[in-house]
């Protein structure tokens, strides 16, 4: 009798648990819909099949410059906020507020409150959202949360922003503590994450990064051609795809680079540091940013995939997606220590110039994708990561 009633009470769960995030109204404050896909995207995508979700592009963290790039950044926004909502994506809705990211003003704070309100609510009155759930990645949207007529608020940490060149962290830090406090359900991507949002909201929960795990797999494809401008590089190719931030060990590449001199280095994605040290190297290709829908195929192309991350605060907290990404691509990957590389078991970790190439030579004892690589992280899916998600919604205590 106990066997069956824990099995009906299994059952019971599971479809509560299904019923999770279905028919609802969403509105996801996050980066801007136009920039690579990252684990919001993913999310948003898959959740758009059941829901409608109202994406609010990016209203900024970092404190503006007066250099060029963030003047030209500013003049993008402005012709943007012009635009009305548009519609990319069946059930996806984009909206372009117009937002001052002056946070350390308190008159600053209360008239992107006013603006953000406005301007939010008018599209829920287009689309016709009512009782939505306000899922917030980006911190500053603190400043209208709970003031958008919500029924939930998750908040979902995938970085330790106050650890971000340029960004007023104490500010950072009271945005994430509103958030915390608000918050239904807080949902952080990594250990380090867990352990420090967890003390502030006890219904936080670890849920790690997916991979969009049919389209990676792609580079195994024997259809898939390898992009001409990397086919006929000398070997090894060692691969990079990304954002090429200050977090990136340029000088940790440069070495690979200089050892690897018979070989190329490859890096794809936009550049936002200092790079003098790899254009200098005549074997270092530096291709920009590429289309996601490309990415396996430049796979297809490499040998080994780096994640040269830099060991701070700032990579401590993080789970690169990439990761998942080269190895759902069935690549073998070299990464700096980084919790939560290490954790998937499933990469070679190295820790300086020395130790990176030592393992860089190992991987290439087995280069390029292989099935065996791709599978092992076939149930690390976005899926299941939304499942995940829906089992914690549907565990929710009542809040007092």
């Amino acid at each position: 009798m106990n066997d069956m009633s824990n099995s009906n009470g299994h059952a019971q769960r599971d479809v509560h648990a299904a019923e999770q995030l279905r028919g609802r109204d969403i509105i996801c404050f996050s980066h801007d819909w136009s920039g690579d896909p990252l684990s919001k995207t993913h999310l948003m995508r898959l959740l758009a099949r059941d829901n409608r979700v109202l994406w609010v592009n990016s209203i900024g963290y970092r404190t503006p410059t007066v250099s060029k790039a963030d003047a030209g950044r500013a003049f993008k926004k402005l012709l943007a906020a012009a635009e009305p909502l548009r519609n990319p994506e069946p059930n996806i809705y984009v909206l372009s507020p117009l937002a001052v990211p002056l946070y350390k003003h308190e008159s600053v704070r209360r008239l992107n409150r006013r603006l953000l309100r406005l301007q939010v609510r008018r599209a829920m009155r287009k689309l016709g959202f009512k009782r939505p759930i306000n899922w917030v990645f980006n911190p500053p949207a603190a400043v209208v949360a709970g003031t958008l007529g919500e029924e939930q608020l998750i908040y979902q940490c995938v970085d330790e922003y106050t650890a971000f060149t340029g960004v007023a962290a104490e500010v950072m830090a009271e945005f994430e503590n509103k958030l915390l406090k608000m918050a239904d359900l807080s949902i952080v991507t990594s250990e380090r994450l867990l352990q420090s949002r967890g003390r502030v909201n006890p219904q936080t929960v670890l849920v790690r990064h997916g991979v969009d795990f049919e389209h990676f797999k792609r580079a195994l494809d024997p259809a898939t051609e390898v992009p001409e401008e990397i086919a006929s590089l000398p070997r090894p190719v060692i691969g990079f795809f990304g954002l090429v931030a200050d977090w990136v060990d340029v000088d940790l590449m440069a070495e690979v680079a200089k050892h690897f001199s018979q070989g190329s280095l490859v890096i794809l994605g936009k550049i936002t540091t200092d790079v003098s040290a790899l254009e200098a190297l005549p074997n270092v290709h530096i291709l920009g940013r590429k289309p996601y829908e490309s990415l396996p195929a430049y796979c297809k192309g490499f040998d080994v995939a780096l994640n040269p991350f830099r060991v701070n605060e700032l990579t401590l907290n993080a789970n690169p997606l990439k990761v998942r990404e080269y190895l759902a691509a069935g690549l073998p990957v070299v990464s700096t220590p980084i919790p939560e590389v290490e954790v998937l078991g499933l990469c070679r970790i190295a820790d300086g110039p020395a130790e990176t190439v030592r393992e860089i030579e190992a991987a290439l004892r087995d280069p390029g994708p292989t099935r065996a690589r791709s599978e092992a992280i076939r149930p690390e899916s976005w899926e299941a990561r939304l499942d995940e998600i829906r089992r914690h919604l549907a565990a929710l205590t009542p809040r007092a």
